[in-house]
């Protein structure tokens, strides 16, 4: 799915100077898979409150996260910091993460309903009320539903890096989404970026710098990293970059923020 243009008569959150994200370019590529019975259940089950509908207009924030209480029953407030997630997979990452960080409230994209289903089932077991679930394509999700400096961060771990070169182009993250997520940022929000592909993390470095509204956060305080950060407390090793890791491949973390 593409960003659409605004339906007639309809209100859009599109800021002045926001141009349509490349049509060729996607937030998400379909995958296989099947739902289970148990993601099944928790669609049915939980769906109704964590998952939000994808509209054409900004969304309140304050009441999409209305009686959130983050993991150990602290309680995320009005104000509370606004975190959104780009592709979380099938979530084990997102929710340790917002169980982790149980004063923040995460607004997740994820397209791969399989996924969503497992997501919503962790949410159930393990009684995490800090995430909100939009199955819709993320590039939709910011031109319509986010208004300029709504957002305390974004996250995007581990897009797909489609090795070929003939296939780069294919690649999320690129400077039109970069110029979307940074005029959504608030003054001092951050991008936290991460790669197992050593060019996609080259070319992610690039692309950040190039945007004139962030700033590299690592340049300062670790400039032996060459602009990379060191992987930030908050982000789990999954199963698969633990195996990477065994097996000697790098991973690649980049954290900017909104000047």
């Amino acid at each position: 799915m593409l960003p659409l243009d605004p339906l007639p008569n309809s209100t859009t959150s599109i800021p002045d100077g926001d141009k349509p994200f490349m049509r060729t370019i996607k937030s998400f590529v379909k995958r296989a898979g099947r739902t289970t019975a148990g993601q099944a259940k928790a669609f049915e089950e939980l769906g109704p409150k964590f998952v939000l509908p994808y509209q054409q207009f900004a969304i309140d924030l304050e009441a999409a996260f209305a009686y959130s209480t983050g993991a150990a029953g602290q309680m995320t407030t009005h104000g509370s910091p606004v975190v959104l997630e780009i592709g979380f997979g099938m979530g084990e990452a997102t929710a340790q993460i917002a169980q982790a960080l149980p004063a923040t409230r995460f607004l997740c994209c994820e397209v791969h309903e399989p996924g969503v289903g497992a997501l919503l089932k962790r949410i159930g077991e393990n009684d995490i009320t800090n995430i909100r679930i939009c199955a819709h394509d993320a590039v939709e999700v910011i031109d319509h539903m986010l208004a300029c400096e709504s957002l305390d961060g974004v996250h995007i771990f581990f897009p797909d890096p489609w090795h070929k070169t003939k296939h780069n182009k294919r690649r999320l993250i690129q400077s039109p989404l970069i110029a979307k997520l940074a005029r959504r940022l608030k003054p001092g929000g951050y991008l936290h970026c991460a790669t197992d592909w050593q060019p996609y993390a080259e070319q992610i470095l690039e692309v950040l710098h190039a945007e004139p509204l962030l700033r590299n956060r690592a340049l300062a305080t670790h400039p032996e990293l060459l602009g990379y950060a060191p992987k930030p407390h908050y982000r789990p090793l999954t199963k698969f970059e633990n195996r990477g890791i065994r097996l000697g491949h790098g991973v690649w973390d980049l954290v900017f923020e909104r000047v």
